[in-house]
Order: C-alpha cells, then sequence, then structure tokens
C-alpha cells in the first residue's frame, strides 16, 4: 500500500465523461396490462425506445421478421428504427397499430421507455450499434447484474412506493449502461465509439479529447496519451472510431460548443477559447461548417425553447 493512496474518484473513466456530457437521461412511461388485440409502435420520437416485458409475452416485428419476446426480454432500438410489438406473430393491420386494445385474451404486461442524450448533435455511442438489440431472458440469467436490475424494475412498479417514478428511472439508466457494457465486451462492437473507449490505450487519448478540449492538441501529444507511436496511434484511432484523431478531435469540438451556446450565457468569444480556437471567426467559420448554422443561431433557437 502506497503512502498517499489516492482516494478521490478524480479520474474518471471514458465512457463516465461522455455520458455525462452528453446527458445520458432515462424515462419510464408506461407500465401496463396489454390484453386481447393490439399493436404498439413507439417510434419516431428522435429518442431510443425500449420495451420490457414484465410478464406474458409478446412479437416484434421489425424489417419483415418475427421474434418472439417473452418475460423479462428487453428490446432497445438505438437508432429509433420503427417497430411494431404486438399480441401476435402475424403483422397488424395498419389500424390497429397504437390503437384501443380489444380488452379479451391472453395479458401481457410490457414496460415502455426511452432513453435520450440531451445534447444529441452528436451522438457518436450509437453510430456502430445495431437497429434492435434484444436481451433475451434466457441469456440474462447469466448476467446478473443486468437481470438483478430488470428484477428490481418490475418489483419497483408493483409496489408503487412513494418515489417509484424515480427510482425506476434510475434503474432505466443503470440498464442502458450496462447494455452499453454487454455490447462490447460480448463483441458484439468491434469497432466505433463505445468500443474505442473500452479500449485501454486508446480511451486514454478519446478520455483527453472530452476531458479538455480547448488545449492545442497535436497528433503527438495524443499519441502519448495513448502511450503508442504517432502512426500506430493514427492507424488504430481511425480504424477503431471511423475518423482520423484530428477530425475527431474538431468533431468534439462542436458538440462541447453547441452544449455551451444551449446551456450556459457564455459569449460566443469565449466559447471559441474554450473550443480550442485563438479567433472568434475561425471558431464561426468552423462551427457553421459543421452544424450547418451559425453560433447566434444556435443560441437564439435555444433562449425561444
Amino acid at each position: 500500500m502506497s503512502e498517499s493512496p489516492n482516494i478521490y474518484l478524480n479520474d474518471p473513466d471514458p465512457l463516465s465523461v461522455l455520458l455525462k456530457r452528453l446527458s445520458l437521461n432515462a424515462e419510464v412511461y408506461v407500465n401496463g396490462d396489454f390484453c386481447g388485440t393490439w399493436a404498439v409502435d413507439t417510434s419516431g420520437s428522435r429518442r431510443i425506445p425500449f420495451h420490457l416485458i414484465g410478464d406474458g409475452e409478446a412479437w416484434l416485428h421489425i424489417n419483415g421478421e418475427v421474434t418472439q419476446l417473452q418475460k423479462w426480454d428487453l428490446v432497445i432500438f438505438p437508432h429509433d428504427h420503427q417497430h411494431i410489438i404486438a399480441n401476435s406473430a402475424d403483422k397488424p393491420d395498419e389500424q390497429l397499430i397504437n390503437a384501443p386494445m380489444s380488452n379479451d385474451g391472453a395479458v401481457t404486461n410490457m414496460v415502455c421507455g426511452f432513453f435520450e442524450f440531451k445534447h444529441a448533435q452528436m451522438n457518436p455511442l450509437l453510430d456502430a450499434m445495431p437497429e434492435v438489440i434484444h436481451l433475451q431472458a434466457s441469456t440474462n440469467a447469466d448476467d446478473a447484474k443486468t437481470r438483478r436490475l430488470i428484477e428490481m424494475m418490475i418489483n419497483e412498479l408493483k409496489q408503487s412506493r412513494v418515489g417509484c417514478y424515480t427510482v425506476v428511472d434510475q434503474l432505466a439508466y443503470l440498464l442502458f449502461i450496462e447494455v452499453l457494457r454487454q455490447q462490447v465486451e460480448t463483441n458484439v462492437l468491434n469497432s466505433g465509439l463505445l468500443a474505442a473507449m473500452f479500449d485501454t490505450r486508446i480511451g486514454k487519448a478519446l478520455n483527453a479529447i472530452h476531458q479538455n478540449p480547448q488545449r492545442n492538441w497535436q497528433l503527438q501529444a495524443l499519441a502519448d496519451e495513448a502511450l503508442m507511436s504517432r502512426s500506430n496511434f493514427s492507424d488504430k484511432f481511425t480504424s477503431l472510431v471511423g475518423l482520423s484523431p484530428m477530425k475527431y478531435l474538431v468533431k468534439w469540438r462542436m458538440v462541447e460548443a453547441y452544449r455551451l451556446l444551449v446551456n450556459t450565457e457564455k459569449s460566443v468569444a469565449d466559447i471559441a477559447e474554450l473550443s480550442g480556437y485563438e479567433s472568434e471567426a475561425a471558431f464561426r467559420k468552423a462551427f457553421k461548417q459543421h452544424q450547418g448554422e451559425a453560433p447566434g443561431a444556435v443560441r437564439s433557437e435555444s433562449n425561444r425553447i
């Protein structure tokens, strides 16, 4: 044991930093019994819908394929892909989707909600993820933490104690983080920003960019963060993330600038400096090029909301 151990949590991991900067939010808005003939489609909100089968069974219709969902199965749609969850393996008629149920026959309990990044101008975590993630209850039996979170969510909804809404939303938040971990740890994803953050070396460079976008980063300095040679670092970073280190740096700076424009009263000049630009004019030009609108337009729009 060292003489002066660091007992403070002052060196956050790359995923924790990014989730905080992008302001991940989770909300459960439906916990209901569906019976008889029914079909729901919760896509189109530009968020990340999810459905958890609390009891009974249902069928997922997506891309012309049908998948049976059983008790404690969880489905998530990272790209808000159109989908239908229904009482039957037969594709329901259009007029039945999101229409009142027939209230007869077998009962299925379903919990519905969404995940959302408040700062979604760049949602890099999801770029390489599939259209649908289906976590089967039978598979979750081998993942004690995921299964426990689902069990806690179901029990919390059943008991409906004071503070239930907040507890359930926080459990959903934790569940999403477990899903992100699983995507990489089970080798479902081997490229993209999420996979890159789990890489022990590239993750260090990403963390440096995310926490200090204002620094005058050069390729060699980022390679030093990763403890790699410049060429090896550049090749591996580009292969995993899909962008070169310097292009990703610019992209992340624009994300941070957008966040500061929307959520703070800092001047454009100050935001330019915090984004690593020596001149306000250079920042304005880069911002409009990458975001499609001027900094002033973004701030004006946010003030109207």
